[in-house]
């Protein structure tokens, strides 16, 4: 009886065993397995810290401008000193204040008529420009401060990069002096700074620095005068030794400046200037802009493979352009690595984090990309060696298409780029852009090489030979065989994100924002909405039809700034819906300073009223924040909004942001 019981538990048991693996068996072919690319799966595993990024994109933009280096360079080079400037400051007040700086400073300051028509000049001229240096120099003023204190040298001379540069490291003169310190090619080289087709050091904030600081004290010990080292460091000692000498061996720049190089003449000047309108803006109404990244907060580390910043982009969730703000001195987008030379690359401390983390996975998606370049003749044959066989019947080639991308509110040159991966120097090529400054409506030329196929002849079939790299490649990212119909896509077995996003020409995040997806993750069969770019377009002009613009009456003692903070609009937005060039704006002048639904009640009574408008335009909404948000991701999706005007309106003084937390958008 005993056998018996015992036999019936053992077949029940083996029956429910096999059950069980008949129903995980179905279970698993039921969910079909979605393949990832290989960054894809690269990045789903790295570790991640919770930090955001923190640089915004118009921040970016403001520090690669070359528009105040070329305004400021002409004021330099055409000023007249002895033509007077009709400005309200009084010589007495200057001068009282031009004794407070002498007191303070090295430099011989000392109140002359030239530097008053300057002075006065920049104040008339250059008042809005100098609000933007002022938060550009946040940045950069820091690393300068550090070098000059190693070399014992006057802090002061940081406002020399000003005149130098208007603080740009991409800034080249008609000469060929390049960087913040404006270094010759034979000076630079002179200073150690190295210079090859990758690299480029006078561009290096703190190398240049380093090396302006060390010729500072150079000139020094044989000059012994703070404005003859300045002069010299404009034209060369050979030229200030001239000066002394034709002016009967005077050593005082303001009685032998007539005798230095024409631009020499208004150097020094522009310099005490530029030193006067800094440490008394206040007096003067100049309000600086803010800059929302220090020097201190960001890091470097030394690279050990080479990368290019398009891989670090893809990699890191970094925008290429700041990465090329961070590292201005690789000429070609990429970091070296050759010659046993160590190459060091600059990062904001939470993508240094991430990268440290990450590193061996990082070289390995390198390798994997260099492994797919295309190879001379002699290495593909090698490589071919090892080699899988094909039956297909066709053959692909690449082609050369061009196509049109019509600029929409809140983008810009680097994004776009981003998106069509394509660098943001072919974009400017194409379209024959001098600058980064693209206006809404815009047409974009946009040339792609696609992959078609070509059909084989029928006569023979031959084994397709592919490279070991090719094969890999071909295995770890699978191919999409349709494209949106009507702007829905339908998920096919071996499909993910990023090829859905590649083969419709969008971007992942834009798939998962149009479809709110927590992750990565897509069934088979599932529809997708895919918008192409040309028919978003086309929907966002229907919609501008209905839309209202909110207007603002500038007022006495109003300018931009402080119209864009008090109504929580960004300056950028203000300019590009007013097709403003630039800050200049009159009393009485009508601006566009928002845009809301024309169905809304108000606007429908016409009810033009400020304060009413305002409220509108301030009423508050809400998002939640979803995995893998960003307070940089979150603001990219409300046109106008920083990542300070977040931080502000909800009170939060991290880039700490957790899913599930509710954020407060005003405006």
């Amino acid at each position: 009886m005993k056998l018996k019981h015992t036999t019936l538990a053992l077949v029940s048991l083996l029956t429910f065993h096999v059950s069980a693996q008949e129903s995980d068996s179905a279970d698993q072919l039921g969910k079909p397995e979605i393949k990832l690319s290989y960054l894809d799966s690269i990045k789903s595993t790295f570790v991640h810290d919770n930090m955001a990024a923190c640089v915004d994109s118009l921040w970016l933009q403001e520090l690669t401008n070359l528009d105040l280096y070329e305004n400021l360079s002409d004021d330099i080079h055409k000023i007249d000193l002895d033509k007077s400037v009709d400005y309200e400051l009084s010589t007495e007040l200057l001068k009282e204040r031009l004794a407070i700086l002498d007191a303070k400073s090295p430099f011989n300051i000392e109140y002359n008529p030239g530097l008053e028509n300057i002075i006065k000049s920049f104040l008339k001229n250059r008042k809005k420009s100098y609000e933007r240096l002022m938060g550009i120099s946040e940045y950069y003023f820091p690393m300068f401060e550090e070098a000059l204190a190693k070399q014992n040298v006057p802090l002061e001379i940081k406002y020399l990069a000003i005149v130098e540069s208007a603080l740009n490291p991409k800034a080249v003169s008609r000469m060929g002096a390049t960087g913040l310190w404006q270094f010759m090619y034979q000076t630079g080289k002179q200073y150690n700074l190295h210079i090859d087709s990758y690299v480029d050091e006078r561009s290096d904030p703190l190398k240049a620095s380093a090396a302006a600081a060390q010729y500072m004290s150079n000139m020094y010990k044989i000059f012994g005068d703070w404005d003859l080292v300045l002069a010299s460091y404009n034209s060369g000692p050979g030229n200030v030794a001239k000066a002394i000498r034709r002016s009967g061996g005077q050593q005082n720049y303001w009685n032998i400046r007539k005798h230095l190089p024409k631009e020499t003449q208004g150097y020094l000047p522009a310099f005490l200037a530029t030193m006067y309108i800094y440490e008394f803006h206040k007096e003067h109404g100049i309000v600086p802009q803010r800059a929302p990244i220090k020097s201190f907060e960001t890091d470097t580390i030394m690279v050990k493979s080479q990368l290019t910043f398009k891989q670090l982009s893809n990699l890191l969730d970094i925008p290429v352009a700041q990465l090329q703000l961070l590292n201005p001195s690789y000429k070609l987008n990429t970091v070296p690595n050759y010659n046993n030379k160590p190459h060091y690359l600059r990062l904001p401390q939470d993508k240094i984090a991430l990268f440290t983390s990450n590193e061996d996975k990082i070289y390995a998606y390198a390798a994997y990309e260099a492994d797919k370049r295309e190879r001379p003749y002699g290495s593909q044959t090698a490589v071919a060696s090892r080699v899988t066989t094909s039956s297909d019947d066709s053959d692909s080639r690449y082609v050369t298409k061009t196509k049109t991308y019509k600029v929409k509110r809140g983008d810009n040159l680097s994004t776009i780029a981003s998106r069509h991966n394509v660098s943001l120097s072919d974009l400017k090529k194409w379209n024959k852009l001098r600058s980064n400054t693209i206006a809404a409506g815009a047409n974009l030329k946009i040339v792609s090489s696609q992959k078609i196929a070509v059909p084989a002849k029928k006569t023979a079939k031959a084994p397709v030979v592919k490279s070991e790299a090719i094969a890999v490649a071909d295995s770890i990212a699978p191919k999409t065989s349709k494209l949106a119909v009507d702007g829905m896509y339908t998920v096919q077995a071996g499909d993910n994100l990023s090829a859905i996003a590649r083969k419709n020409n969008v971007s992942i995040n834009e798939i998962k924002e149009w479809n709110d997806l927590a992750d990565n993750t897509v069934q088979v069969g599932k529809k997708l909405k895919v918008v192409n770019p040309a028919e978003e377009n086309s929907v966002e002009e229907v919609a501008q039809v209905e839309v209202k613009n909110i207007e603002y009456v500038v007022k006495k003692g109003d300018f931009l700034g402080i119209i864009a903070k008090k109504n929580n609009v960004d300056l950028a937005m203000i300019k590009e819906w007013n097709n403003l060039s630039d800050n200049n704006i009159h009393v009485g002048q009508k601006l566009i300073i928002g845009k809301v639904d024309a169905s809304d009640d108000a606007i429908a009574n016409n009810d033009t009223k400020s304060d009413r408008v305002t409220s509108k335009a301030k009423q508050a909404q809400h998002y939640l924040v979803r995995k893998g948000d960003s307070l940089f991701s979150i603001a990219k999706k409300y046109p106008g909004v920083t990542i300070s005007d977040i931080k502000k309106w909800n009170g939060i003084n991290s880039e700490n942001i957790k899913p599930g937390m509710k954020l407060k958008i005003n405006g």
